[in-house]
């Protein structure tokens, strides 16, 4: 099976969101290739949720799972350990006051 690349990925997730009118930045660029890719959900009002791709060994499945939730300033705080142990890593910053991401959506959902 062909993977898509992670800045192939990180592209065609920001054209999703600025088709639907939800602004979105790279705050972190990783591995064009193979980054993993984290998801920061800021919802404008000082809370914060990040999100990460989970892989379920038993029935091979993949979903997007809180990595880190609560105030903006935790949430960054998580962020940033996870920079300093994987510097290959992707975050992604998405600004939604309704807290939309579209990571439950078709083709991002797994």
């Amino acid at each position: 099976m062909t993977r898509l690349t992670s800045e192939f990925w990180v592209q065609a997730y920001l054209t999703r969101l600025r088709l639907s009118d939800i602004p979105a930045f790279v705050t972190a660029k990783g591995d064009a290739t193979a980054g993993a890719v984290l998801i920061k959900l800021n919802t404008l009002d000082g809370g914060a949720a990040c999100y990460q791709r989970s892989f379920d060994l038993m029935t091979g499945e993949r979903s997007w799972v809180v990595l880190a939730q609560g105030g903006e300033g935790e949430v960054d705080a998580a962020l940033q350990r996870q920079r300093e142990f994987d510097p290959d890593l992707w975050v992604i910053e998405v600004e939604d006051k309704l807290g939309r991401h579209l990571l439950d959506e078709p083709g991002l959902a797994s």
